[in-house]
């Protein structure tokens, strides 16, 4: 695939086909992946890779532990209170934090991408049951066949996290180019424990985030969506 075909082709995808992504086609992207440049080529983080009954065990964790957070947000600030002295699993426990108040400048955008999705999937404001569903997704990785969760070293604060965003989009488009599809998903940095019970995670590298993986449903209405992007000249600085 061209380059520039690659780059238009890849976005979020939200439904996946039931096939696995063979073991060779894993180690390319990730290969290909750590082609990225870094900071002093120091590249600043690790990856876990999640399939078959790790990936299993993984979807049925996370989900049950969405499943307790929701009431919980809701709760009154007694009952949240009680929620932390007991260690509640539905409590966050990652290392950043994937909600965030976002800047007045930000939002609209952040609200119309939200609007648009909803809309295209024929979900209703008020339907709360039905945002409850779609958000309950991103933890079971919206079927994929194989997760990806990207871990940041502290030492190297924001810096490491740049390279791994570059990281992120180089596998991404080496993805597409594979005929896979992927989402990048900062809810599933929510928790940090369920990874630490199938891999070993060094302790001076944080969980930024995941990434959902595999074969995309193009039958999935929720995958006909691309939200808009600003063009180039809406980013670029005026000079003076």
């Amino acid at each position: 695939m061209e380059f520039v075909d690659a780059l238009n082709a890849r976005h979020s995808v939200r439904a996946f086909r039931d096939r696995p992504v063979p073991g060779p086609v894993l180690e390319r992207l990730l290969a290909r992946g750590a082609t990225s440049p870094s900071w002093s080529n120091t590249q600043p983080y690790q990856i876990a890779v999640a399939t078959g009954p790790v990936l299993e065990a993984l979807r049925d964790d996370l989900s049950r532990r969405f499943e307790r957070l929701a009431p919980l947000q809701r709760a009154p600030a007694w009952k949240k209170a009680l929620a932390v002295l007991r260690r509640d699993p539905g409590l966050p426990d990652g290392d950043f934090r994937p909600v965030q108040r976002y800047p007045d400048d930000l939002q609209p955008r952040r609200v119309a991408t939200g609007r648009g999705l909803y809309r295209m999937l024929g979900i209703g404001r008020d339907d709360h049951r039905a945002r409850h569903q779609q958000m309950a997704a991103n933890f079971r990785f919206f079927g994929a066949p194989a997760a990806l969760f990207l871990f940041v070293h502290r030492g190297l604060g924001v810096y490491s996290v740049l390279d791994a965003g570059i990281f992120l989009q180089t596998l991404m488009l080496a993805a597409v180019d594979e005929g896979l599809g992927s989402c990048a998903q900062g809810a599933l940095g929510l928790w940090r424990s369920p990874l630490e019970r199938h891999f070993e995670i060094p302790a001076d590298y944080q969980l930024l985030c995941g990434l959902s993986l595999g074969y995309p449903d193009t039958d999935a209405t929720v995958n006909r969506f691309h939200p808009d992007k600003l063009p180039a000249d809406a980013l670029t600085l005026a000079r003076r």
